[in-house]
């Protein structure tokens, strides 16, 4: 039995935001270069020439990438053979969160209920945190900061066993054509298809952590992937809604058995600065 003092979990949860929201994943980076290079639309062309440099200029300046620092969403895979010593594992990541944003300088956005008194808390404290027990002795913490002008386009549907695979297509299709320029395109999109109402939105998280130069591993969804980024970028919405073909950077599927009776599907869209940074300890 390994142990992990939680003192090291709020470390490094605070030490992930913070780069999080400083540093985009290299790959995202490479492929809104690339978009910009493939695109003809001059006005699209001169958006995401802004785009790479704001996002280098917030690496230089070390400063966020953008103003809205999201709500911390906080993966955590814990192994079976650790124990957690010198405190509460959940009270460490919010402590994590809340050092991260404070110290960080990043802008605070929680408000402490969802509706009848949405007073601040004043340091983005609770995160949403997902758990998951793994084999081993180590704990690998993902910090997703989520923006909620991409979070608001997404949509959920319980689609019946009768639904053909251009049913799914469509739905995922019209969400991004309703968010239009709402999300900050170019986006991610990420997409959860299984399990049941509330995990199909948890896979759909899941999938905007995933790399967007890596395809899903079954050829079934790689190719839905394929077809989808290519009709949603049909779309002619473009970088920031003023047209182009560069609408999204990448489709992102994930899924999970679900009942014989269902067919969840969830839709959770990204910005252009979809973020996360991951550590194992």
């Amino acid at each position: 039995m390994r142990e992990v003092d939680a003192a090291l979990i709020t470390t490094t949860v605070k030490e992930l935001v913070i780069k999080a929201n400083k540093i985009l994943p290299d790959d995202l980076v490479d492929c809104i270069s690339c978009s910009d290079r493939a695109e003809h639309n001059e006005t699209a062309k001169a958006i995401l020439y802004d785009l790479k440099a704001n996002i280098a200029a917030a690496k230089e300046l070390d400063i966020p990438v953008c103003q809205d620092t999201g709500m911390a969403v906080i993966f955590a895979e814990i192994g079976q053979e650790v124990h957690i010593t010198g405190g509460d594992f959940e009270a460490a990541v919010n402590k994590g969160v809340s050092l991260g944003y404070t110290d960080g300088l990043l802008r605070k956005s929680v408000v402490r209920d969802p509706f009848y008194d949405r007073v601040n808390t004043n340091d983005n404290t609770p995160a949403i945190i997902h758990t998951r027990i793994v084999a081993g002795d180590k704990i690998k913490i993902t910090a997703a900061p989520k923006g909620f002008g991409s979070e608001n386009m997404s949509r959920l549907h319980m689609f019946t066993p009768s639904a053909k695979r251009e049913d799914i297509i469509s739905f995922i299709i019209d969400t991004v054509k309703t968010a239009g320029s709402n999300p900050c395109p170019p986006v991610v999109i990420g997409v959860g298809i299984g399990g049941d109402f509330e995990y199909s939105a948890v896979l759909a998280k899941k999938a905007l952590c995933r790399s967007v130069s890596e395809r899903n591993s079954i050829d079934f969804y790689s190719d839905m992937e394929t077809e989808l980024l290519e009709k949603i970028n049909a779309l002619d919405i473009g970088p920031q809604g003023f047209g182009g073909r560069t609408t999204a950077l990448a489709v992102n599927i994930e899924t999970y058995p679900t009942h014989i009776a269902g067919l969840p599907v969830a839709v959770n869209v990204g910005c252009h600065v979809t973020r996360h940074a991951s550590k194992e300890i």
